[in-house]
């Protein structure tokens, strides 16, 4: 039976025509690539709550899973939180697998084919970010787009932490932060009498009656067809871990629109979040007000939309302007990708950190969406986390209740933002706090714990420390949200809570 050929053949292929150079270190780089894929999902077959998967139970050295059909899938044990490729292959009755895309295939479960196929990009794509990777581990840069450039490989939980569907070899080389690329953004020009606009729109960005919309190249070829690419100029920037989203040397950075299924979904920019960013922007500067002087918010300066999501632009502030002289401030997703000072207890103090600022603002009302990507940290010039920076404040969550109870007003802002389910609050800052960015710096469950143990010490005593401390870790379950694309919204797993182990 004829195979299509395999996304790895077709990097391959691709990059033997453009970049022949770098085949070889792309090829050593494939089996990695496969571990840490597959050491992805086999966390997600451990924990997620999948509906074909009936059991689970230890066996000597690892993990059983039963599955609906009868079939057992064995492997290591799962720790939900470390982050190294440990997994090299797992066993299905008489068959060993290394390539986490075909084991999905041979699963054949519903959704399987599509998820596979976005594994196999996922591996492909890894292993040329780790071949064309141009930044170094010794030192620490001074730049905060040098930081973002550092992650390499993507979300550390995510099976699919490289897919990048749509996208060439050579558009992956051109555009992907880790390459160390220089971005040339279109400057589209859209007559200002048909754009929305929230905030203020910068005078460079504007020529006569007509606003200037930075936009994605990739966006610009593919979406927009070309149109208006050139009229306006170019716009030369950096980009940073979330691909769409660039640092304007002296400048903002730029969150562009990009219409490209990135690890799980489409990035545009909708037509209702531009009309609330002004409001977010402005509740942001209330909330650190209210706050211990622990967290910066970046404020968006300017954002537009033609009333359409795939052109559209924000402009937020850097948060390289919170650093003072001989500070720093590095995402938390960087974190892992230097030395950092040795001393035992540095997680902790970052997670007592984090957690004093997370649970000050969920106590008052608001539930920040504190992922390694959205939260960054102000390092002393010794190393040691002084502030927190929070950037993107479109996937808050806001309870009125809580609000009132502080004579905080309610903003007016998208339905989808304003609950007072205690669950939902909670999930959202665990899930993006706890169970992502510290679980990521600490890198195992034990060192997790350790962390966390260090940090609740001297927290206050609030019920949301409590069920922090006592119940499961929410984490939202990726692998079973790409698996039912057709059910919208978020679906979450309960992780085992390291404090109670």
């Amino acid at each position: 039976m004829h195979r299509p050929p395999t996304a790895e053949a077709e990097v391959a292929e691709e990059l033997a025509a453009v970049r022949p150079g770098l085949l070889p270190r792309f090829t050593a780089a494939l089996p990695g690539a496969r571990a840490a894929v597959l050491s992805r999902l086999w966390r997600a077959l451990a924990h997620e709550p999948l509906p074909w998967i009936t059991g689970r139970e230890p066996a000597a050295g690892g993990l059983v899973l039963r599955l609906r059909d009868g079939r057992r899938l064995a492997g290591p044990d799962a720790d939900p939180y470390r982050t190294d490729a440990y997994v090299t292959a797992v066993r299905c009755e008489e068959s060993e697998y290394a390539d986490p895309a075909r084991l999905m295939t041979d699963l054949a479960v519903p959704g399987a084919e599509g998820f596979a196929a976005e594994l196999g990009h996922s591996v492909a794509s890894l292993a040329l970010s780790r071949a064309g990777r141009t930044s170094e581990r010794d030192g620490w840069p001074e730049r905060g787009w040098e930081w973002e450039q550092r992650v390499v490989d993507g979300h550390p939980f995510h099976p699919n932490c490289r897919s990048r569907p749509g996208f060439s070899v050579a558009e992956q080389l051109a555009y992907g932060p880790e390459h160390g690329p220089v971005v040339p953004l279109a400057r589209v020009p859209v007559p200002a009498a048909e754009c929305l606009v929230a905030g203020r729109w910068p005078a460079q960005l504007r020529d006569g009656g007509r606003l200037l919309l930075p936009v994605h190249p990739w966006q610009a070829a593919h979406v927009l067809k070309g149109a208006g690419e050139s009229a306006g100029g170019r716009l030369d920037a950096h980009p940073l871990m979330s691909l769409r989203t660039l640092a304007v040397p002296g400048g903002p950075h730029v969150k562009t629109a990009l219409s490209a299924r990135l690890t799980s979904s489409v990035r545009d920019i909708s037509v209702a979040s531009i009309a609330a960013s002004a409001t977010l922007s402005e509740f942001g500067e209330v909330l650190v007000a209210r706050g211990e002087g622990l967290l910066h918010i970046t404020r968006t300066l300017g954002a537009a939309t033609a009333h359409s999501p795939d052109l559209a632009a924000v402009l937020r502030e850097s948060p390289d302007q919170y650093a003072a002289p001989g500070e720093r401030v590095v995402p938390v997703a960087a974190l892992a990708t230097t030395a950092l000072p040795g001393s035992p207890g540095w997680t902790g103090r970052l997670a007592r950190l984090a957690l004093r600022v997370g649970l000050g603002a969920l106590e008052l009302g608001v539930a920040l969406e504190a992922h390694g990507q959205n939260l960054l940290v102000v390092l002393s010039p010794a190393g040691e986390p002084l502030r927190l920076v929070y950037r993107d404040l479109a996937d808050l969550r806001v309870s009125p209740a809580r609000l009132a109870r502080h004579g905080v007003p309610v903003p007016e802002l998208p339905a989808r933002m304003v609950t007072d389910d205690v669950t939902v609050l909670r999930r959202k800052l665990f899930g993006s706090l706890v169970a992502g960015a510290l679980a990521q710096v600490a890198g195992s469950g034990p060192a997790l714990r350790d962390a966390l143990e260090t940090a609740v010490r001297d927290l206050p005593d609030t019920p949301d420390l409590a069920a922090l401390c006592a119940e499961p870790l929410p984490a939202k379950a990726l692998t079973l949200m790409r698996l039912s694309p057709r059910r919208p919204g978020d679906q979450w797993a309960a992780l085992p809570n390291p404090l109670r182990t």
